[in-house]
């Protein structure tokens, strides 16, 4: 009976990471160029989403927005409408990215629009503006402010030696751009810029490999194994991320996603089915790292590295990644900590008792208090989907503390039903990306 509830529970929660994987939120790629009278600046985006006026900062899956019913119809517009809607709010569009110089700020006008065909409407629709205009007599450097509700902007320079290149949040101001050229960052700005680029791609955005890594941590408490798998891990990720940032690898990502989702069922459905790490485990999360290294591949190809300083730019998204990593194993022990302590007879049943009680009914009160205050502008889950799978984890733990003098409890309590949740979610990721 209890397994049953178990399962329900899990059924239950599931259902809030079913709601976040369907409509990519990719990165803004804005490319600038110039000449002595005139500046351009063509941008490839979601035009649906920014017509809609959605707020894109930090949300991965347009089907987590309030807007997603208009986004859905208008990704089901003709192009040829789209492109008479977008003309409509030509003058919104170019007005919201804001352009200054030391002589003045740069007006824009839109002056040509192309959008991509895309015959699954279950995948994004690239659109590329066109903005230009004339720059005030005498500029030499610009700044570009990107709009705080468009979501991340990768900005790249052209047609000048030592192209600037830097990465936006809504919001933020671009260092200044020296037209002329010569604004490349260092080798250490660009390890430096490019760590919270890697960081972003696990938390929040990496939802996949975040399950991953979470797979992991619940095979064993014990820290050996756990340092095996993502070591095996990290460098089978960090080998195919190199070879994809290169161009050497290049797997269409409808391969990829559907393999990584597979590969997050198979990790779960171990930690069910084995007792602790075979010898075999750490060869298959290399063998699934690699895989998860093309997603990170297919990250950078979107929008590219600095040319003059790859190699940095690609260590410090390298770094930014594995510290994600780090950072959710880290929250997931936290949580845990204690009733492992009561597992190991360390600390007392009530203990644990009182504090995951009070944990649950703390994650369970987050869970609507946060629900429409913004705080999906952070993460990439509305509230209740964050924080109730949290309480529910919270939850196992209160079973693994009342139930301490039963052999591994742990392991049954806590470990095998979070790992159920781990491979429903991934099994239904499978799906949707073979089959819906």
């Amino acid at each position: 009976m209890r397994v049953i509830r178990f399962l329900c529970a899990i059924l239950a929660f599931c259902a809030f990471g079913m709601n976040v994987s369907a409509h990519e939120v990719r990165p803004s790629i804005a490319d600038l160029s110039s000449d002595a009278e005139n500046l351009t600046l063509s941008v490839t985006l979601n035009a649906e989403a920014i017509l809609s006026g959605a707020d894109l900062t930090s949300v991965e899956d347009t089907d987590a927005l309030a807007e997603s019913d208009q986004i859905d119809a208008m990704r089901a517009l003709p192009a040829d409408e789209l492109s008479a809607l977008i003309s409509e709010n030509a003058g919104a569009l170019a007005s919201a990215i804001q352009i200054q110089s030391p002589e003045g700020p740069v007006s824009l006008g839109l002056t040509d629009t192309t959008i991509t065909p895309e015959a699954d409407q279950s995948l994004p629709r690239d659109t590329v503006l066109e903005f230009q205009g004339s720059l005030p007599d005498g500029t030499d450097t610009v700044t570009v402010t990107w709009p705080a509700e468009w979501g991340m902007l990768v900005l790249r320079q052209q047609g000048v030696e030592e192209p600037f290149t830097g990465y936006l949040s809504g919001g933020e101001a671009s260092d200044p751009i020296m037209l002329a050229g010569g604004g490349e960052l260092s080798g250490w700005s660009s390890f430096l810029t490019y760590i919270p680029v890697g960081f972003d791609h696990i938390v929040p955005m990496g939802l996949d490999h975040i399950l991953f890594v979470l797979g992991l941590f619940f095979l064993t408490s014990r820290l050996g194994p756990l340092l095996w798998q993502i070591s095996a891990f990290t460098l089978a990720h960090t080998v195919t991320l190199a070879l994809g940032a290169l161009g050497l690898v290049n797997i269409p990502g409808y391969i990829v996603e559907p393999l990584i989702a597979a590969s997050i069922v198979f990790v779960a459905l171990e930690n069910i089915f084995s007792n602790g790490m075979s010898k075999w485990r750490p060869v298959v999360v290399f063998l699934f790292g690699l895989l998860h290294g093309l997603g990170f591949a297919s990250v950078l190809g979107e929008f590219g590295l600095p040319q003059g300083q790859f190699i940095p730019a690609l260590l410090g998204f390298n770094v930014g990644v594995e510290v994600g990593q780090l950072f959710v194993i880290a929250c997931a022990f936290l949580i845990v900590w204690i009733a492992l302590r009561v597992d190991a007879l360390e600390m007392t049943e009530r203990t644990g008792q009182v504090f995951y009680g009070v944990l649950t009914l703390i994650f369970i009160v987050m869970a609507f208090l946060m629900k429409g205050t913004g705080f999906e502008a952070y993460v990439v889950l509305p509230a209740p989907a964050f924080f109730l799978p949290l309480a529910f984890l919270s939850a196992l733990c209160i079973l693994s503390a009342t139930n301490v003098d039963k052999l591994e409890a742990y392991r049954n309590y806590v470990a095998i039903p979070a790992s159920c949740f781990i491979a429903l979610v991934g099994a239904y990721w499978f799906v949707e990306r073979v089959f819906l």
